[in-house]
């Protein structure tokens, strides 16, 4: 009887630690930084995404990301022509994918309602609980938000490219260093324009070419120079439009200068981009003020017609208080995580620790780079594409949709090897514009009555604008047209902006231009 009782009870202790031994294997499912492979069963996530290449990509990458996440992904791939269709087509029916990545950044203006109606999880309180999304720029993060809660995750865009391309052979024949002040632009421009500085004796070089484009023109970089805000910005405790600002004010004037004195193209308020670039290209302008990544067509272009034309660009230049260059919203497109998809907390969770293994190193790379050794290679701790562009635009091209971040919050994620001197100087210029950002403080808001009317109205004092520049309208004149801006439902804009901004104050919500 002994026996048995020793034998029932060894059965019992051996079942007791199978028992332990299996629930610590199934409830094993943490996510590390590294994107590590837990112990459970494989997650299935369901992902909507954009295919911006002609075919569906080789499963190569995906199975490699299912392995070191431990998932099974079921990856839709939809046409960017016919993307917003399906996305709107899966809203109306219900059947939504566990991940929903939007087409753009400005797509998700047309989601607020939705995103108001409940039926997409908010993630905000749940960041934190993740080392690599907590990466994440705050004030991205909060140009997703609405109502001042966060929705989305989102993939990284450089926040400003804007800076100066320069000739500067012709610099240096004038003795001329980069501008660090307002001034030595100014001065630039005219020993551009009246130096002869190409020596060929004529009377037929130009300082600044620009076009018709007051944000990706010079006009708003400059603008940021004299310290005007961007679009919006805080007056007399108020969210005001940046036109009624003295620092607008005088930026119209530094151009109105520059046209009344020869400077600029004369026709620059009708100049497409095209055109502009022309006048550069052709050795007829010396000055490119617009996103410093063109520097290197601008420079194949340029030496195509004079080989010994050198380029050189820059981004610090002072105004009257301090440096500064406006920012953009920071991000391509974001991230939502239906509901209907995602029925619990633990689900969303799961989803989440994906996303924080995808924004790991290793996996990162993979994403936007592919298989080392087989669509690039490191060298010097940078990588450099393969040079078969049809592999990687069919195995790799496709996976970059699925990013959330970027190099700026992904430590550890590959730059690439830029050939060009000039292009990777601009590469590190944009880096640093981000040192003296001048954010947007309504772009997490909404005016319903902007929604409808604000694209008008901003016509209007775009054309003021351009008449104060060309002489065609004086201070006293221009106020008027403020004046009329108002009464058309400017006024009301400003209110609804400002009664926006007064119930979404949360940790999201930047106002460090206040």
């Amino acid at each position: 009887m002994r026996s048995r009782r020793v034998t029932f009870a060894v059965l019992l202790l051996l079942l007791l630690v199978v028992s332990l031994v299996w629930i610590y294997l199934a409830g094993s499912a943490v996510s590390d930084s590294q994107g590590n492979i837990s112990e459970r069963a494989p997650v299935s996530i369901s992902i909507m995404a954009n295919l911006h290449t002609q075919i569906i990509p080789s499963d190569q990458i995906e199975k490699l990301i299912e392995e070191k996440t431990n998932t099974q992904l079921s990856i839709s791939w939809v046409p960017d022509g016919s993307y917003d269709e399906k996305v709107y087509a899966s809203l109306a029916t219900g059947m939504l994918p566990k991940v929903l990545y939007l087409k753009n950044a400005a797509s998700l203006s047309h989601f607020r309602d939705d995103i108001r109606s409940g039926i997409f999880w908010e993630i905000g309180p749940y960041l934190e609980q993740y080392p690599n999304l907590r990466q994440l720029k705050p004030e991205v993060l909060n140009n997703t938000t609405i109502d001042g809660k966060l929705y989305t995750l989102y993939q990284e865009r450089p926040l400003a490219r804007q800076g100066i391309i320069y000739r500067k052979d012709w610099a240096d024949a004038l003795g001329l260093s980069a501008p660090d002040t307002l001034d030595d632009l100014y001065e630039m421009l005219k020993g551009f324009t009246y130096g002869d500085p190409d020596g060929n004796g004529l009377d037929d070089t130009l300082g600044l070419a620009d076009r018709n484009d007051l944000i990706y023109g010079a006009f708003k970089t400059i603008s940021s120079y004299f310290g005007a805000p961007n679009n919006w910005g805080w007056y007399n405790d108020s969210l005001q439009p940046e036109f009624v600002f003295p620092q607008y004010r005088e930026t119209m004037k530094w151009f109105r200068k520059l046209h009344t004195e020869g400077l600029i193209n004369a026709d620059f308020a009708i100049t497409s981009k095209t055109d502009q670039q022309e006048l550069f290209v052709t050795g007829k302008a010396g000055v490119y003020i617009g996103a410093m990544g063109d520097v290197l067509t601008l420079e194949s272009r340029l030496r195509a017609n004079d080989k010994s034309a050198t380029l050189d660009v820059h981004n610090r230049v002072r105004g009257p208080e301090k440096y500064g260059i406006w920012a953009s919203q920071g991000y391509g497109t974001v991230v939502l995580f239906p509901k209907s998809a995602i029925a619990t907390e633990e689900e969303l969770h799961e989803v989440l620790a994906f996303f924080d293994a995808l924004m790991s190193p290793e996996l990162a790379n993979l994403l936007y780079w592919g298989v080392e050794g087989t669509h690039y290679t490191v060298q010097d701790g940078k990588a450099m594409a393969a040079g078969n562009f049809e592999l990687r635009e069919k195995d790799v091209k496709p996976y970059q949709a699925l990013m959330v971040g970027g190099i700026s919050t992904i430590p550890g994620m590959l730059q690439p090897i830029t050939l060009n001197p000039v292009k990777d100087k601009a590469e590190r210029l944009i880096i640093d514009n981000e040192r003296f950002l001048i954010n947007d403080p309504t772009s997490p808001l909404e005016s319903l009555l902007y929604n409808e009317i604000g694209v008008r109205l901003h016509e209007r004092m775009r054309d003021a604008t351009y008449q104060f520049i060309l002489g065609m309208l004086d201070e006293e004149g221009y106020e008027q047209e403020i004046e009329h801006w108002k009464e058309d439902g400017g006024q009301e804009i400003i209110d609804e902006y400002n009664a926006s901004y007064r119930s979404t104050v949360n940790e999201y919500l930047l106002d460090d231009n206040r």
